[in-house]
């Protein structure tokens, strides 16, 4: 067992804003989920230090085209998946299969607040890194484990991946257009989303049990399931099932709830829109001047266009197809009615909305020189976030971190040399 009083205090991470600049979380998670609860926490001033292979990394570095270019034009090894998910980070090269590499762990998590970690269930146990192993060594710690499936149950030692876990978690059963429809079936999200919840819930939890600990003093385990996290944010889609039996379909883009919200085709474009309530469909109608659809009784209230909306659908599509989207967002806007274009990639980050929020930051870069990146939408009025520190290198703070261990200079050449980092 690591002596925690025989560790030197660290020297001070790098100069950091925001309500997490007291916290620093060791990150032994890849891929998504687990990066994307640590990028959420360093977004805030958490210290995260992200513990990777030797030699390869986490597994998104090599997810690509496209990767980051350098100055001189050249693809690096900085895969664009990769730069999503990590920004703001410290980057060490460990090798956990070795016991040095083992003790480089415990002696972090010895002065970390909150530990991450992916592994498939018992594996960091088997190398001594499991919670029961670290509490001893840091009652504080906050160890949060993700998994697919979570640390009990029949499935407990699966892989999972966030596409089989919508397909699992029903989200694929209500996601696309009808099976009689053209294109109709199970579809996934357009992003990983179950990863993203998924490190969501995680960056929530720990930020609990850190609350806890403040109390207490005392640190946690938090079991968090892939499949858990999608059978919970089914949300209204497992309520409909639970209510009246009937199980959910694929409805496209029609909200199987509220009713109108549909994406409507206009002379130059989709339009999305979003009736909320009884009054917004009032002067909805009137917009598009059919005053005559708030008073029909098949119309009239939120259950009633729900129960109807095969009739309701194409008399609105059919006055909204002669107009522009422009057109029409003006006259609705007016109308206080919510409605959108359904947007590009390059014109959502291109919206002055988006650009007035700065959610696109340039961010300095060791290759690259600079490199954009989206920004936290997270707003403090009195812990201002920074956005300076870029995704890290593989291994760019490894002898910075080991020296804060207090490990020498020559050390940590050996250590290098022995492939431990």
């Amino acid at each position: 067992m690591t002596n925690t009083h025989s560790i030197p205090p660290p020297s001070p991470p790098p100069s950091r804003s925001g309500p997490l600049s007291h916290i620093r979380v060791l990150d032994l998670s890849r891929v998504l989920a687990g990066p994307w609860a640590g990028q959420l926490l360093a977004d805030m001033g958490a210290d995260v230090v992200k513990v990777e292979r030797p030699g390869s990394g986490d597994d998104t570095r090599s997810w690509g085209p496209p990767f980051l270019t350098d100055t001189n034009g050249t693809p690096t090894h900085e895969s664009a998946y990769y730069l999503g998910a990590n920004r703001a980070k410290r980057s060490i090269t460990v090798d956990l299969s070795k016991p040095r590499g083992q003790e480089i762990i415990r002696e972090l998590a010895a002065q970390s607040d909150i530990l991450l970690e992916n592994f498939k269930y018992g594996t960091l146990a088997r190398l001594g890194l499991g919670y029961e192993d670290l509490r001893e060594i840091n009652p504080g710690l906050i160890y949060c484990s993700i998994t697919g499936f979570g640390q009990t149950g029949p499935r407990r030692a699966q892989p999972a991946y966030d596409f089989a876990i919508q397909a699992m978690g029903g989200l694929m059963s209500v996601t696309g257009e009808r099976d009689d429809r053209p294109g109709g079936g199970p579809q996934k999200v357009g992003i990983p989303i179950v990863d993203l919840t998924t490190g969501t819930y995680a960056a929530v939890a720990v930020l609990a049990a850190l609350a806890h600990r403040g109390r207490t003093g005392l640190g946690d385990h938090i079991d968090l399931a892939m499949l858990d996290v999608q059978v919970a944010t089914l949300a209204n889609q497992a309520m409909n099932h639970l209510v009246d039996n009937r199980i959910p379909a694929r409805t496209g883009n029609s909200h199987p709830n509220i009713q109108p919200q549909d994406v409507y085709a206009c002379e130059d474009g989709g339009l999305a829109v979003a009736v909320g309530n009884d009054g917004q469909f009032g002067r909805f109608c009137e917009a598009l001047g059919r005053d005559d659809l708030a008073e029909d009784e098949r119309f009239a209230t939120n259950r009633a266009r729900v129960r109807n909306v095969a009739e309701l659908r194409p008399l609105i599509a059919a006055v909204l197809a002669d107009g522009s989207r422009r057109h029409w967002i003006e006259r609705l806007d007016r109308a206080g009615v919510p409605c959108g274009t359904v947007n590009t990639v390059d014109e959502v980050l291109a919206d002055e909305q988006v650009r007035h929020r700065g959610m696109v930051v340039d961010v300095a870069h060791p290759l690259a020189g600079s490199v954009r990146l989206v920004a936290s939408p997270l707003r403090f009025a009195n812990n201002p976030l920074s956005h300076e520190q870029p995704p890290p290198l593989l291994g760019q703070h490894t002898d910075e971190v080991l020296r804060d261990l207090g490990v020498a200079k020559d050390e940590i050449r050996a250590l290098r040399e022995e492939g431990v980092v």
